[in-house]
């Protein structure tokens, strides 16, 4: 099992490089199932999770090559399977996304409930009221959905649930809807833009799709989805990389450039980093910060996009730890996203948490110790104070990382940090570096 060693103190300083979003190209993929003729996409990063919806892909009659490092073809190749079985599904959540287009394209799906991150409770309730509504029937059977319809009808789905819309919720009541027959409405949908990305991808192979990047999206639905060019379809830079390399330059006082990144996909995230007292410029594909002083405290909610993405509160209670008084943060996606507290606590963060919040009291510095990733983001945030401690933090259980950011401390060692993988079964851990007991006495 690989760990990360992290020598913490040193400012990173650089330019580094966005790679493409997780969250855009699961879909995506996802999506082909519905598509007449093979597919090229670009921009898809080489993650555990694409790689393991690209194995289920498999098994679901698509075949899925990697051209370059970045570059997939994809086509499908039997229209029969309609079977995604649990090991597989259960690794992640937007395994689920294939439900969708399997009931539209092959009239019958059987997916296996989801798995994922434990980051609180996530029903698809959602997606099964999405895709009953558009005619399909729907009925649960020894851990599977089991969905069918001879061709899906379209009508007005409602997709905002208790702690806002839904996303891949949006994704695959979008998906299934571009073959129904007939307008389907989508109320509530997800303005995210990794949603945008999925429909200008549909829109591409003739789907007709408008509303995007709005809370009501239209579709009329077509009788059959066929590429229009051999050009690869451009999957949008991963806006949580950015902002989690952006928080790594903050966070250790530094200075740090990131190219190929969609600054109007960051609004909120830009404007809460100078709240910090970061300071922030950016331009058409890049972005700077500069953080020469201790942050500044601040009060902040994740929220459905436009706001502060649930996958960044982790990294930023990271830098709040250091920030010069206390803050507030809460998370109004999932109010139980809230299992790093007790591992940045162990780096000597003062953090109390309660029920769908955090107090965030400010420390001087931060201190090296072994911690525990618990899900993706929370991983991103130990390393983040890791690369803030004093001497050295040894990050375990970044498998949990490698399924949202490929080799992120090779990024990170471009901008100058100090941190190391290595498989603990096969290098012992160097030896932190303790406090000196008091003699007995």
């Amino acid at each position: 099992m690989d760990c990360l060693r992290i020598t913490g103190g040193v400012p990173l300083a650089g330019t580094v490089t966005a790679g493409g979003s997780k969250n855009a190209a699961l879909p995506i993929m996802a999506a082909s199932i519905l598509v007449d003729g093979p597919i090229a996409l670009a921009g898809v990063p080489d993650l555990v999770d694409v790689n393991t919806l690209a194995l289920l892909l498999g098994y679901l009659g698509v075949e899925v090559k990697r051209q370059t490092n970045d570059d997939l073809r994809i086509e499908c190749v039997d229209n029969r399977p309609t079977r995604a079985e649990y090991d597989l599904v259960r690794r992640m959540r937007a395994s689920f996304c294939v439900l969708g287009p399997l009931v539209a394209r092959r009239g019958r799906g059987v997916v296996s409930l989801p798995g994922g991150c434990n980051i609180g409770n996530r029903p698809v309730d959602l997606h099964l009221a999405a895709i009953e509504k558009l005619g399909a029937d729907i009925h649960i059977e020894h851990g599977y959905v089991v969905a069918q319809a001879r061709r899906l009808k379209g009508a007005a789905l409602h997709l905002s649930g208790p702690f806002g819309p839904s996303v891949t919720g949006t994704a695959n009541a979008l998906s299934a809807a571009t073959l129904a027959r007939g307008r389907t409405v989508i109320i509530g949908a997800a303005r995210e833009p990794e949603i945008v990305n999925l429909g200008e991808f549909l829109n591409s192979l003739g789907a007709r799709i408008a509303g995007l990047g709005t809370d009501t999206i239209e579709i009329v639905g077509v009788e059959q989805l066929a590429p229009t060019s051999a050009r690869a379809y451009q999957v949008i830079p991963d806006r949580i990389e950015t902002g989690t390399l952006l928080l790594s330059a903050a966070i250790t006082g530094g200075s740090a450039t990131v190219r190929g990144a969609r600054p109007e996909h960051l609004t909120a995230v830009l404007e809460a980093l100078c709240g910090c007292g970061v300071d922030v410029t950016s331009s058409a594909g890049h972005i700077t910060v500069r953080a020469a002083t201790r942050p500044r405290p601040t009060n902040l909610d994740a929220r459905p996009y436009p706001g502060i993405p649930t996958d960044l509160q982790a990294q930023f209670m990271a830098l709040l730890a250091l920030a010069n008084g206390t803050s507030i943060v809460g998370d109004a996606v999932f109010p139980d996203r809230f299992m790093h507290v007790a591992e940045l606590n162990r780096l000597g963060a003062r953090i109390e948490h309660s029920a769908s919040t955090a107090r965030v009291h400010g420390v001087p510095a931060l201190s090296g110790a072994t911690v525990m990733a618990s899900d993706l983001r929370a991983s991103a945030a130990l390393v983040l104070a890791g690369l803030a401690a004093g001497r050295q933090t040894i990050v375990r259980r970044i498998y949990h990382l490698d399924r949202g950011y490929q080799r992120l401390e090779t990024k990170l060692a471009q901008l100058g940090a100090e941190v190391e993988r290595y498989d603990e079964s096969q290098r012992p851990a160097a030896a932190l570096h303790e406090p000196a007991l008091p003699p007995p006495g």
